[in-house]
């Protein structure tokens, strides 16, 4: 069987090699959007990666997203 060679390296940091299960590889399996993942990667790596609160403005802006643009709803 031929090894996982891009979901076991991760480029641009060390952030998310602690994880138990890999942020890209959760969004996959579940099927999720673009803003549902980006939601996922950022509420992740939010106390690691050394920018906490911008991660999190982040999460907060991917879900007033999926609020307008999902649910025509203002957030």
């Amino acid at each position: 069987m031929k090894e996982k060679e891009a979901t076991s390296k991760q480029v641009g940091g060390d952030h998310y090699k602690d994880c138990n299960i890999q942020p890209v590889e959760y969004i996959h399996r579940n099927g999720l959007d673009f803003f549902e993942g980006n939601i996922v990667k950022y509420i992740t790596r939010h106390r690691k990666k050394g920018s906490g609160p911008q991660d999190i403005k982040k999460v907060i802006h991917y879900a007033e997203l999926i609020l307008e643009l999902v649910y025509n709803e203002k957030p």
